[in-house]
């Protein structure tokens, strides 16, 4: 019979790692088997219990909302080839400022580890106990919190120091000022959309499709970052260096991957059951979250883009035209456009 409930204990449990994971000198989270492959952290139950929860909703026939970089539809901004170019001409510091602020950004994450999520089975009318929505206070919050800040106090890095050995192996430490992270990464809002739900309930949905949203366009990052890195025509001198960083990313972007499913997991869980309303009737999930997703959806794929593209266009292009042929270099980055 398929385990569908887990202790918390289990849901934050360790493999038996062979060996630990150490890279340029820090203590980094997850470890290595015995064949030198690496495992990420607390997925010693977490991926079975996802796992089952998604083959729970299969078997009761409901979707899964979906959670593909299909779903953003703009370009990145710079582009891979608009990148290299920049580095070839000498121009590093906005490569140095978007991994040092994607460090930034994961390091707040470790907030989800203190996030109190109230109990769903209050205005949900079938038993939630067999699913991720039943278990996010049971270490589903936690472990993301961890994974992306580290835990507390252990002195093991997260994704967010990751990033910070990613960024040092390509360009060593300290080379440019650290930057300033933007406030916000996630659609907000200024009044409530969900009225049928507690404003509490509201905000943790939210939450989650956020980060859900997130997830994805971290998954096209993954994609950007290792093609630049992969790229024989940068970081000429440090190329094993390169590619060591790209080994670090792919390490990321496994341990995302847990963290993708759980979400669109307890995502397509609300919106397959019976919501109880504040109004004393019922009302499905899905009637309730399916117009919130797809504002998050275009809010993510395409006004977060639409909204500071401009501006960073006109930011990079002064930086350009400072240096020597600095009007020649930007002409041909724009041409590099798709």
């Amino acid at each position: 019979m398929t385990k569908l409930i887990y202790t918390a204990e289990e849901i934050e449990a360790e493999h038996d790692y062979t060996s630990l994971h150490i890279e340029s000198g820090l203590k980094l989270h997850g470890g290595f088997d015995d064949q030198g492959q690496y495992i990420s952290p607390r997925t010693r139950h977490r991926w079975d219990a996802v796992k089952a929860w998604r083959e729970s909703l299969v078997r009761r026939h409901q979707p899964l909302v979906e959670a593909t970089t299909e779903l953003l539809t703009e370009e990145n901004f710079p582009n891979v080839s608009q990148q290299i170019h920049l580095l070839k001409h000498g121009i590093e510091q906005s490569f140095w400022d978007s991994l040092t602020i994607t460090g930034l950004i994961e390091s707040r994450g470790k907030a989800l580890a203190e996030v109190e999520a109230p109990d769903f089975q209050n205005i949900i009318a079938e038993d939630i106990s067999e699913t991720a929505l039943g278990h996010m206070s049971k270490g589903l919050l936690r472990t993301h919190g961890w994974d992306e800040g580290g835990v507390p106090g252990s002195g093991i890095g997260g994704h967010d120091v990751m990033w910070y050995a990613v960024r040092d192996l390509i360009f060593g430490k300290g080379k440019y000022p650290i930057p300033e992270a933007p406030a916000s990464i996630g659609r907000e809002k200024n009044e409530r959309e969900m009225l049928h739900l507690p404003p509490e309930y509201e905000m943790l949905i939210a939450l989650l499709m956020n980060l859900l949203m997130i997830e994805v366009r971290a998954e096209r990052a993954f994609d950007f970052y290792e093609k630049v890195m992969r790229s024989e025509e940068v970081f000429l001198d440090r190329r094993r260096e390169a590619e060591e960083a790209v080994t670090l990313v792919n390490r990321i972007r496994q341990d995302e991957a847990v963290h993708v499913a759980w979400l669109q997991v307890a995502i397509s869980e609300f919106r397959s059951f019976t919501i109880k309303s504040l109004d004393g009737s019922t009302i499905s999930g899905a009637e309730i979250l399916d117009p919130i997703w797809e504002k998050m959806i275009h809010w993510h794929a395409v006004e977060i883009h639409t909204t500071t593209r401009h501006a960073s266009i006109e930011a990079l292009k002064q930086k350009i035209l400072e240096i020597e042929n600095g009007a020649q270099i930007f002409g041909q980055f724009e041409s590099l456009a798709a």
